[in-house]
């Protein structure tokens, strides 16, 4: 039986040739496919015998999530980008990013983040998940830039689950986060990268130290309040959750200075945007669909928006006050940026593009802007910042002296209600010393000077 198997054995020559004719017909056979399929039709079925295979054999689903969605933020990015941080002490890679901008305290605790290709593990409901940060460059646009994606897998059982309850656990969790986070943003925009660039927005003006008049301010608090409690309203009444302010009044006012004091108030950060810096309308409408939600976007001197041409108006008006005012000219907003263009995000269609937002615009001359911004609906709240009053002087003296009465103080007040001086002014005059006698004396010196002025 032995011997029978061993002479049915082929021998070494036959298997060699066997070998040598099955090699010549692989050669023959990939030669033929190469010159009759088409490049992209060898690739095509490449990648789908691939992804077949590779999904059959693998157990993990892999969501991604980019940071750009239909030309806006993707907001599940933004939540991922908020929570995630939360979670650095189950990151799985021997890294973090380490960051720290803020240039007022330079001891200040730093900033940890996810570095690039670093996984970090969550538990969602027994569900164990894998978080990874991508980055890569996007040539698809004129300028290629860099382009963030998260990869989150999981088992391939839990999908649906994380898609119906997971991902609105994350919007849910980043919200709260961002309600009561400690360091507010301010953003500039950088036209070369197509991005709002963030700093740390630490102006210490609240409403408890603005220098206001009390019936003003507490109506604008209940207007605010109002507006952060309103998003059944707004949806009912089928308009955008959105608020408008117009600030107005002579320069050192303290405009900026409320802006500030809203932004503390509401805990939203800042979008500070030079008109200057926009070419046409399709970028007003890149620019700011790429702001985020509970936001304040910033607008500051529309009648200064289009440079020199205000200040020559300005220079106009010096030398020809009446003929203005008669004439009552409009200053044109910059370059190609049209009114309609400006007003869309205003009240318009792409208003709806970002919710709970704030916008608020300041100019030091409102008789010069266009009727169609000041029309109702467009600002729903205008606020004259106007000279310093009697109170502000108070209040301001209370801050910056630490005194609430003094004999200087009768004459000072009657002054202020004949001579027209700013917050910023008094404030200057009121930093000269911490000897409240000398530094009263200066003032009163100073408001009779602009009084003979």
């Amino acid at each position: 039986m032995a011997s029978s198997f061993f002479t049915k054995t082929p021998s070494l020559s036959a298997i060699f040739s066997i070998y040598t004719s099955l090699s010549a017909f692989t050669i023959l056979f990939r030669t033929l496919l190469h010159q009759i399929i088409p490049v992209q039709i060898r690739d095509f079925i490449i990648s789908k015998f691939t992804d077949y295979f590779s999904a059959y054999f693998n157990s993990n689903f892999t969501f991604i999530i980019e940071e750009q969605c239909d030309y806006v933020t993707n907001q599940t990015f933004r939540a991922a980008q908020v929570y995630l941080p939360t979670l650095l002490s189950r990151i799985s890679t021997g890294s973090l990013l380490v960051s720290s901008s803020n240039l007022k305290n330079p001891m200040a605790k730093p900033k940890f983040g996810i570095p690039v290709k670093a996984k970090i593990i969550d538990e969602f409901q027994g569900i164990r998940l894998e978080w990874t940060l991508f980055s890569a460059k996007d040539n698809t646009s004129y300028m290629s830039k860099q382009k963030r994606y998260f990869h989150l897998t999981c088992k391939k059982e839990f999908r649906d689950k994380i898609m119906s309850d997971y991902f609105a656990y994350i919007a849910k969790s980043s919200v709260k986060i961002l309600t009561q986070r400690d360091n507010l943003n301010i953003h500039t925009y950088i036209p070369e990268h197509k991005t709002w660039e963030p700093a740390i927005f630490q102006h210490h003006t609240t409403f408890e130290t603005l220098a206001m008049e009390p019936e003003l301010k507490n109506t604008l608090i209940r207007d605010l309040d109002a507006f952060s409690n309103g998003k059944d309203f707004f949806k009912t009444v089928g308009r955008a959750w959105k608020r408008g302010y117009l600030l107005y009044g002579p320069p050192g006012t303290g405009k900026s200075s409320l802006v500030a004091a809203i932004a503390n108030h509401m805990n939203y950060s800042i979008y500070d945007l030079q008109l200057q810096s926009v070419k046409d309308d399709a970028m007003l409408r890149q620019i700011l669909t790429l702001t985020e939600n509970r936001s304040i976007l910033l607008i500051e001197d529309l009648d200064c928006s289009s440079g020199a041409d205000a200040r020559k108006e300005d220079k106009e008006d010096d030398e020809n006050q009446t003929k203005k005012k008669k004439n009552n000219p409009k200053v044109p907003l910059p370059q190609n940026v049209t009114l309609s263009g400006l007003l869309n995000f205003v009240d318009g269609l792409w208003s709806s593009c970002v919710e709970e937002r704030i916008i608020i615009f300041t100019t030091n001359h409102k008789e010069k802007l266009d009727p169609a911004l000041l029309r109702p609906g467009r600002m729903d709240v205008h606020i004259l910042m106007d000279y310093c009053t009697p109170f502000v002087f108070k209040k301001l003296t209370a801050l910056y002296l630490g005194i609430e009465e003094h004999d200087m103080f009768e004459p000072i007040e009657k002054m202020l209600l004949a001579v027209k001086a700013t917050p910023a002014e008094i404030t200057e005059q009121l930093m000269v010393s911490k000897n409240p006698d000398v530094t009263l004396k200066g003032l009163i010196e100073f408001l009779e000077s602009k009084k003979i002025g």
